[in-house]
């Protein structure tokens, strides 16, 4: 693997001379994968500190103008992107956009999940043929577990969601949100109502909109493909560091023979 070396040198008095610098750093590798690692001299070398250019949601990178290719588009991403999907009726329209997990810094340098993603749901009210009050909508969040649930709906089930906002707060009660999804009469599809009732701001609303069998399979599919990466799932997999994985059970199994990995075969 073709890699650049650069070395680091010291500004610090006592380290007058390339022999002492050289012993208390190692190099600095440049990998062709968009990775890098620094490993001192006196570390392991099966843990190094790897950092992706992929994982830009996490990672905050500073690039030099010079390095970077004349084509944008080639081998960089934009740090945000924003989708969503969205179903019009005559009298209400609705917009789904999914809102990544949180992390939160470990004292080990790893990250662990603090808060689960989820989708937005916005209801709007129409105020005419083709236009909606987006000032007026209602929002509801969908977890991961509501998602399975209307992912699971048969042509005749039905589900019901209840949030409140400030639950276990000192607003508990004032703000109620229910989001019902019931089947068509001929089973072709089904009604999305969200009912909100905010005695914070003193609004009471209601807003149904139909959802046919076809358009249910389109969110069904979303929600399927994003429920992986609402849960982090994604960031483990990316983190996946095999030469690190196999060197690590390679000293553990020579320090304990007893070792097996966590594997119930093993047990």
């Amino acid at each position: 693997m073709s890699h650049l070396q650069l070395q680091l040198h010291s500004q610090a008095p006592s380290l007058s001379s390339s022999s002492s610098t050289s012993s208390r750093f190692s190099f600095l590798k440049l990998f062709t994968n968009n990775a890098f690692s620094y490993s001192p001299t006196n570390s392991l070398p099966f843990k190094p500190l790897t950092i992706r250019c992929r994982h830009s949601d996490v990672f905050e990178t500073t690039t030099n103008p010079s390095s970077t290719p004349n084509n944008p588009s080639v081998g960089a991403l934009p740090p945000r992107v924003y989708v969503g999907h969205s179903i019009y009726k005559g009298k209400a329209a609705l917009t789904i956009t999914p809102r990544p997990p949180e992390f939160m810094p470990l004292d080990s340098g790893a990250y662990k999940i603090s808060r689960d993603g989820y989708v937005l749901l916005q209801f709007a009210p129409s105020v005419g043929p083709r236009q909606y009050d987006w000032n007026r909508k209602q929002v509801f969040s969908l977890s991961v577990d509501e998602m399975g649930s209307v992912i699971s709906l048969g042509a005749k089930g039905s589900c019901e969601f209840f949030h409140d906002p400030y639950m276990g707060k000192s607003d508990e009660g004032k703000v109620r949100k229910v989001l019902k999804v019931e089947p068509f009469s001929d089973g072709s599809g089904f009604f999305f109502n969200l009912s909100v009732q905010n005695k914070l701001v003193n609004v009471e609303e209601s807003i149904t909109l139909p959802v046919t069998k076809a358009e249910l399979s389109v969110l069904s599919a979303i929600f399927k493909y994003i429920m992986p990466y609402l849960l982090g799932w994604h960031t483990f997999a990316d983190s996946i560091n095999p030469e690190y994985s196999v060197a690590a059970a390679s000293v553990a199994s020579n320090a304990n023979p007893k070792y097996g990995g966590d594997y119930e075969w093993n047990r």
